[in-house]
């Protein structure tokens, strides 16, 4: 009577759970919706201003800084769209983002004009973020439905089983053999 009693309180419990976790998964793609639309909009506010500063004087800089942050706003949005689509943030996207950033704060600030730790902090940090991009190739993927600790456990049971039904072959070919020699020796002997 104890034992379901707490089994169907368990089953509350968990039932419970999946509801706050549903709504909790609900009102956060809400929120990340909310900000693919309020992106959006600034990318298109930043394009109009790109547009304009197109016209003439032409000011080199100011064009190729508003290129390169729209660039930047661009790969946010492709961030927040894989969140939205698959569950997780896109380590690729966030550390191209990183680049492209660092690059843009080079490019508008000129390379002449900024002082030498600067650069090399950049240049160390582009390094390190390179060495990411190269490094998550060789990842396991733990998303897209894979979660490698639940592989790697699959694979250890199916080698453990083969092992097993291995040591049985092996422990069984005696016995077989006993059985074969016996039933053979029965067959030669003369029957009255």
């Amino acid at each position: 009577m104890q034992n379901a009693m707490s089994s169907t309180t368990d089953r509350y419990n968990w039932i419970k759970r999946h509801y706050v976790v549903r709504a909790l998964e609900a009102v956060q793609d809400l929120i990340v919706i909310s900000l693919c639309i309020g992106l959006f909009s600034f990318m298109v506010i930043q394009l109009r201003e790109m547009v304009l500063s197109l016209l003439p004087p032409l000011a080199f800089t100011a064009v190729t800084a508003d290129i390169l942050f729209l660039l930047i706003l661009v790969e946010l949005f492709r961030l927040l769209i894989i969140y939205l689509q698959e569950q997780r943030v896109s380590i690729g996207v966030a550390v191209e983002v990183s680049i492209v950033s660092i690059l843009r704060e080079v490019i508008v600030r000129g390379v002449l004009e900024t002082p030498w730790t600067q650069i090399a902090a950049s240049c160390a940090f582009l390094l390190v973020l390179g060495m990411l991009l190269v490094i998550r190739v060789w990842l396991p993927p733990t998303f897209e439905g894979i979660d490698p600790e639940q592989v790697l456990s699959a694979r250890r049971t199916r080698e453990l089983a083969v092992a097993a039904a291995i040591e049985e072959e092996m422990t069984d070919v005696p016995t077989r053999t006993n059985h074969h020699a016996n039933h053979h020796r029965e067959l030669e002997q003369p029957q009255f």
